[in-house]
């Protein structure tokens, strides 16, 4: 698998997370084949990233409510 330099990414925080710092997920499009996703409380930390049509299979499926989160 190749390397990702995620220091060009823009983030975007979830419209989920709260004010206080909760449950804060953040995911980046700035990559045509791959969605990078991290914690905004860690943004430091690590990121998972997951191929471009597998993450908006899953946003789709969570949106219709039929993958339970």
């Amino acid at each position: 698998m190749r390397s990702i330099d995620l220091s060009v990414a823009t983030w975007h925080k979830s419209s989920h997370s709260n004010q206080d710092g909760g449950a804060c997920v953040e995911v980046s499009h700035s990559f045509a084949d791959v969605v990078p996703v991290r914690d905004s409380k860690h943004a430091g930390g690590p990121a998972l990233t997951f191929p471009a049509d597998d993450w908006s299979s899953f946003v789709s499926a969570v949106k219709d409510g039929t993958m339970g989160v």
